[in-house]
């Protein structure tokens, strides 16, 4: 592909210079600024190659950049030309700085519906220049044509809140906040604002467009009339008023004068700029809908739990199989994850897959966001390490779960066992911490890497972020890391615990549950303190750890996880696979 692409960067040139400009940036973002995106808004795959879900790129008359973080810097090398693209790690080496460094004083075009306000703020020192429609549109011939099916009515049995409710409820919010209005970009917000999901996206239950919510709970959704039929104009009533995304200037328009919520750290900075043509009053804030979002409600914490058993039956069944067909030999990447997904597809209420599944062997396994390719694809030998991070989406709830797996039938050597049970000591810190209300993600990461510290180890992403409820498998505004925004954790919150270890060319290790934030029951606090329920309903594998590595209190909690899963588990089981959980499960000593 390496002669298409270098055809695309220079139509893409030829397109720029025609414009009068000297560059155009190229995010991996679509119009509404999500991480997964439909195939017509894959632009940076299409003109670089890189399939990442986190990347940007910088194209010049004679020089072409793309970045991307620590999960894809093998990724990088493996689906970019050198010739063409330059490749930096996007927190070393920033984009604005290569930029700034690069191409001081010289136009560079941006298409302002792909790039957020903050963002492009960071750009200084060059001159940046708004172009729509988008460059690459222009040059796309075979561009896939947008996702139009129905927008679908998501039942109060699963959400747990009429919408009609939510909607008062944070326009009462965006009130007592002196804003009249909010709008709305993220496809997840109009998904729980509404009560609605959809097909839009493969991985997201995702119907896109935007939104306007005003102080009295009325709003306007602008959506693409196709995705519209009568069961959901019934279902939105009459307080929500339907029209297509040609309305959206008119209505912005309209707001002179009245004071508008922008997040512009998510939105796409059209949105400010038109917002200041208007003459509204920008009240720059958060998406008023993440933070709720993120705090699930009673009907949804328990639909996360029952989510999470059928997954849990669905992986044990799939760890037995594994159990007994890797050792063999004659399994790949790509037959394991598609027996994975056949065990999930038996369950009830499943979905899809929440995102495309990592099915890493070997060296594979230590790209951190690996995705398996007819062309990559390779076998599972015996006496190798194998990583598999997958999930499902239920009408009930998203799930998120990664192993890693020996394949046997040999033991693992002593090197691979002590990290993996560094890795594994990470999880279940995280896991036993109680902290007070208040505390970030950022202040609990340190607790899944010490072990790893502490042989001089580390990994390069981050330790968890937030989980929707039959949403996004990322979502904010919460995550678990150094870089995390400093966002308190809350009750009713879902997040992963994921540390990791990753040797190149070797193997890589990861060990993730999923967790919930409860309220802690803590004998003589002075102020409230929160701890985690652990959702996730999968054993880790016994042939990979080293219970001396274990401090006491983790193998107690690993013995006392495997058993209640033995309880939860072993009902809805195979014959089969009942007895590998037993066998998987035993305490260890």
């Amino acid at each position: 592909m390496s002669s298409e692409h270098s055809k695309r960067l220079a139509a893409l040139r030829a397109q720029f210079q025609a414009h009068g400009l000297n560059g155009y940036i190229i995010p991996r973002s679509d119009e509404y600024l999500g991480e997964y995106v439909p195939a017509c808004a894959e632009r940076l795959a299409w003109v670089s190659g890189f399939t990442g879900s986190a990347g940007f790129a910088i194209a010049l008359a004679e020089r072409a950049s793309i970045f991307s973080d620590g999960r894809y810097t093998l990724q990088l090398e493996q689906q970019t030309d050198a010739t063409l693209w330059e490749r930096h790690h996007i927190i070393e080496d920033k984009p604005e700085d290569w930029l700034r460094d690069t191409a001081p004083g010289r136009k560079i075009g941006f298409d302002p519906w792909t790039i957020s306000a903050d963002v492009l703020a960071r750009f200084t020192g060059v001159d940046m220049v708004p172009v729509a429609p988008n460059l690459i549109d222009a040059i796309w011939a075979d561009r896939p044509a947008p996702p139009l099916d129905p927008a679908l009515p998501y039942p109060e049995t699963h959400s747990g809140e009429p919408a009609a409710a939510k909607r008062r409820r944070l326009g009462a919010a965006l009130a007592k906040d002196g804003q009249d209005a909010a709008i709305l970009s993220d496809g997840a917000s109009l998904a729980w604002l509404f009560n609605i999901r959809g097909t839009d996206l493969e991985f997201c239950p995702f119907a896109l467009g935007y939104a306007l919510l005003r102080q009295d709970g009325s709003a306007m959704l602008f959506m693409a009339p196709e995705k519209i039929n009568e069961a959901l104009r019934a279902h939105l009533g009459d307080e929500v008023r339907i029209t297509g995304h040609e309305a959206l200037p008119g209505a912005i328009a309209a707001l002179t004068g009245q004071t508008v919520r922008y997040d512009p750290a998510t939105m796409p900075v059209w949105f400010k700029t038109a917002l200041e043509q208007a003459g509204a009053v920008i009240a720059n804030g958060a998406d008023p809908v993440a933070l709720p979002r993120a705090c699930k409600n009673t009907t949804e914490q328990n639909g996360a739990r029952t989510a999470h058993l059928r997954d849990g039956v669905a992986m044990v069944e799939f760890l037995a199989w594994a159990a007994e067909a890797m050792p063999q030999g004659g399994e790949t990447e790509i037959s394991a994850a598609e027996h994975l997904l056949a065990c999930r597809a038996r369950q009830d209420l499943f979905r899809g897959e929440s995102f495309p599944a990592i099915s890493g062997a070997g060296e594979n396994g230590a790209i951190i966001h690996y995705r398996v390719t007819p062309e990559s694809n390779r076998p599972i030998l015996p006496n190798e390490v194998y990583l598999i991070d997958s999930g499902g989406q239920y009408l009930d709830g998203t799930t998120d779960i990664t192993r890693t797996l020996w394949t046997g039938p040999g033991p693992a050597p002593a090197q691979i066992k002590e990290h993996v049970t560094r890795v594994l000591a990470g999880t279940i810190a995280l896991a036993r911490a109680i902290f007070p209300e208040g505390v970030a993600g950022a202040h609990l990461d340190v607790l899944a890497r010490q072990e790893l510290w502490r042989a001089g180890l580390d990994y390069d992403h981050g330790t968890g972020h937030g989980v929707g409820a039959y949403l996004s498998v990322h979502e904010g505004p919460v995550g678990i890391s150094r870089a995390a925004r400093p966002v308190p954790l809350a009750e009713g919150m879902i997040l992963s615990d994921e540390p990791g270890y990753y040797l190149p060319g070797a193997y890589g290790i990861r060990m993730e549950n999923l967790l919930l934030v409860k309220q802690a029951a803590y004998a003589g606090a002075k102020k409230p303190f929160l701890r985690f329920e652990t959702l996730t309903l999968v054993p880790f594998d016994r042939a990979l750890i080293d219970p001396t590595l274990l401090p006491g209190t983790s193998l107690d909690w690993l013995n006392s996880y495997h058993a209640r899963l033995r309880t939860a588990l072993s009902p809805q089981l195979s014959d089969k696979a009942r007895l590998w959980l037993l066998d998987a499960t035993a305490p260890i000593l």
